[in-house]
């Protein structure tokens, strides 16, 4: 069957279809149907089912014979280590780990924190929780001590899982006092905290509260995999909310097994045993999904990367990484191959390493620009597949399903919807719109397995946040279009969507114009406050290494070919050259607080920017525009 046969049959038979790929779960009880539409708009799925998802993922694997294959490969360029880790010893070390967790009274329902950075031991916590039935909320390793405790006080834990630091080029991240500051300002209280000691800053332990990882396994009984509901949280996942309140993004067992494990051979087309790299990190949805889970329920081998793009130690890591560790398919996002780019314009380094054994680059998290993929297809000579999807769905909305039929890349498309998503593009009334008109990209009722089914204790902010707007539908918050042939377009966030003088623009089709440029390594469009306009748009560019042009002269270009490409209906006339841009630790520019920079508005200190010295450089290079005044 191609694509179009299986989008028809879930089309046909939504349940039928679910309820057939949930055959590739092994179940304590199966479901005895997909849907419970019971509270709609609140849906849910396979609620009735019992299953474990640490079983899914490790034990059964181990069962089945593959106790030796590996199942996760570690490499980190920062403390120049390499381990491998199989089955039956990520079986071992989980069920050791569940079985202290356990003994200190965690109980299937109770919620862990895990605070912790790209380490083997990452997965296997959260692999241990999920053992027991406990729901475990990764944050970040190295978040502020105020947003942690934050989320201590939104998610309750009874305990939480830490390492004493995390490692960055040239420095180190000291964990431990972040976690007692946190612990000190938040109104909840934990009973207890398991700390990894690493070798590059052991910490000090409070007595009565923490206790070292290693000793507090000896002699520990190891846990078996205790049943949950269907419905059963697997894990609690925080995401940046427009109030300044985090959203507790809920993620039901059942659905997200099912629905990762469809994924890994339809999507990316890998086969139980072989090699998958996701290189992100396990604070963001992308490591749940494509570090620990999809990969181990599937049978692959995982890579936990502890290194950057470039800088560990240099453009061409990425390329080893493949080359040493027979990676089959890569996910990472955009934002690392502009930086591997901008570093390496020609891709010279790429030379050094055979990459031969990989099949295929799936990029998301962020726009993927025609510029950054030409270039990624040009160096790498495999296929470049962009994807879309959100913390929210857990797993990709619209993509190309490579392990049901490869469709033909159109660059600027993350191709067309995955089963289980009806994708529409509707007006501001709600009305869908015609093919190739930009609007708001929402998805019909009910969404899929695996995607969430409320907020963590509130369900009244996620029907606000996300089904209020247009009624029987899930509002992506992303604006976008889709052509003639189902191919979809994500050109915006709806934030992002500026109207100059009455016309609605895509600051994302003008930042695809300003990458174009030869000498632009990496750019961001904003909406400025204009007096005549409304609203103006403002570049910011950074270029590559090694460029001689002057900065006149490309400042010029880039106007020109906005005025050639978007026409002189952008106004576009403002350009500033920086550095670097803000960003998230996850590598997503930070548009929102630029823009309030620029219009001297107050704003609130985004708690994942990677480097808040960066905004007083964004505000110097806005202040010769006219803008960000004192």
């Amino acid at each position: 069957m191609g694509y179009r046969d299986v989008y028809a049959a879930w089309q046909a038979d939504p349940e039928q279809f679910w309820m057939e790929q949930a055959k590739a779960i092994d179940w304590v009880k199966p479901p005895s149907k997909a849907l419970d539409d019971s509270q709609a708009p609140l849906y849910e799925w396979f609620t009735d089912a019992q299953v474990n998802t640490c079983y899914n993922a490790v034990d059964r694997h181990v069962e089945n014979g593959r106790g030796e294959q590996a199942a996760i490969i570690y490499d980190s360029p920062i403390t120049d280590t390499k381990s491998t880790t199989t089955y039956a010893e990520l079986q071992t070390q989980t069920a050791s780990l569940a079985g202290v967790l356990r003994d200190k009274g965690v109980v299937a329902g109770d919620r862990v924190i895990i605070y912790m950075p790209m380490e083997p031991e990452a997965l296997v916590a959260m692999l241990a929780c999920a053992r027991i039935g406990a729901i475990h909320s990764v944050v970040f390793g190295g978040f502020a001590a105020h947003e942690l405790a934050v989320r201590i006080n939104d998610a309750t834990p009874k305990a939480i899982i830490a390492a004493s630091c995390g490692l960055e080029p040239g420095r180190i991240v000291d964990y431990k006092p972040l976690l007692d500051q946190a612990i000190d300002a938040a109104d909840h209280q934990v009973d207890f905290t398991l700390i990894l000691q690493r070798d590059q800053q052991p910490c000090a332990l409070i007595d009565g509260r923490d206790y070292d990882w290693h000793a507090a396994q000896d002699g520990v009984t190891p846990a078996d995999c205790v049943p949950v509901a269907g419905n059963h949280p697997a894990y609690i996942l925080y995401t940046s909310g427009t109030t300044g309140a985090p959203k507790g993004v809920v993620r039901p067992t059942a659905g997200h097994l099912v629905a990762l494990h469809w994924t890994m051979k339809n999507i990316y087309d890998v086969d139980p045993g072989d090699v998958f790299w996701a290189a992100s990190d396990v604070g963001w949805v992308v490591g749940h999904s494509y570090i620990c889970y999809a990969p181990l329920i599937h049978g692959n081998t995982t890579v936990v990367f502890e290194g950057k793009p470039i800088g560990t130690p240099d453009a061409g890591t990425f390329w080893r990484v493949i080359a040493e560790h027979n990676v089959r398919s890569f996910f990472t996002a955009p934002t690392a191959f502009r930086a591997i780019k901008r570093e390496d314009p020609k891709g010279e380094m790429i030379k050094d390493y055979d990459i031969s054994c990989l099949k295929a680059l799936y990029l998301a998290g962020e726009r993927a620009d025609p510029d950054t993929i030409e270039w990624a297809q040009r160096v790498m000579n495999v296929p470049v597949y962009d994807h879309w999807w959100q913390t929210e769905t857990g797993y990709t909305i619209a993509g190309n399903p490579v392990g049901i039929e490869p469709m033909p890349v159109k660059i600027g498309s993350p191709t067309v919807a995955m089963p289980g998503y009806d994708v529409q593009i509707l007006d501001d009334e709600g009305a869908v719109l015609p093919p190739n008109t930009l609007g708001a990209i929402a998805v019909k009722l009910p969404l899929p397995p695996g995607t969430l089914p409320t907020l963590w204790n509130a369900t009244d902010r996620f029907k606000t946040s996300y089904l209020a707007t247009f009624p029987g539908y899930y509002e992506t918050g992303d604006a976008g279009m889709v052509d003639e042939d189902g191919y979809l377009y994500i050109m915006a966030r709806t934030d992002d969507v500026i109207n100059v003088a009455g016309h609605r623009l895509s600051t994302g089709a003008m930042e695809e114009v300003l990458a174009a440029q030869p000498d632009v390594g990496e750019c961001a469009v904003i909406g400025v406050t204009d007096a005549l306009k409304g609203q103006l748009p403002l570049g910011f560019i950074c270029l590559n290494k090694g460029c001689d042009t002057p900065p006149e002269a490309i400042i010029a270009d880039c106007i020109k070919r906005m005025r050639d490409t978007i026409g002189p209906v952008a106004a576009f006339k403002l350009v500033a050259i920086v550095d670097r841009l803000p960003k998230t630790r996850s590598g997503k520019i930070l548009r929102g607080t630029m823009v309030k920079i620029a219009d001297s508005a107050d704003f609130k200190m985004p708690a994942t920017i990677d480097d808040p010295a960066i905004l007083n450089e964004i505000k110097a290079a806005l202040q010769p525009l006219g803008y960000a005044k004192d």
